[in-house]
């Protein structure tokens, strides 16, 4: 790219509708931003970071993960601007047809999970092997 494509561009207190193809904007900051609706497709958005964002009724489809650490998640904490003592229930998050194997979860509230047609081999909790908890329960549940 020559320098005249290398420009820098700024908005601030502006409303637009951008249509980006086949751009470079690696480095590009985005705060406090209102982004609703944002579609990405075919993007390499590898060590990108959302910090303090609403997520709500975010649709992730087909992408690699691989090295993602997901932290803080679920209602804003205390002292958020959106924090509300009277709401502390937020919707159910669905993970479908996910690799999330050699994965670690680790002092998150898991209360009313269901975990259904999935894959447990070597899957503990506390260090309790889930598949030989399971097959002790099918033992004993009918005696």
């Amino acid at each position: 790219m020559s320098n005249e494509n290398n420009k820098k561009i700024t908005f601030i207190d502006d409303v637009r509708e951008l249509n980006v193809r086949y751009a470079d904007i690696s480095g590009s900051k985005f705060i406090e931003n209102l982004c609703k609706n944002l579609y990405f497709e075919n993007v390499d958005l590898s060590s990108t970071k959302i910090n303090d964002a609403n997520l709500s009724n975010l649709e992730i489809d087909g992408a690699q993960m691989g090295g993602a650490y997901l932290r803080n998640i679920g209602m804003p904490r205390e002292g958020h601007p959106l924090y509300d003592p009277n709401n502390i229930k937020q919707r159910p998050v669905k993970f479908e047809n996910c690799d999330l194997n050699n994965s670690k979860i680790t002092n998150c509230n898991l209360s009313n999970v269901d975990i259904e047609e999935s894959n447990i081999t070597g899957m503990k909790i506390n260090g309790i092997n889930i598949e030989d908890l399971l097959k002790h329960y099918n033992t004993t549940k009918d005696t």
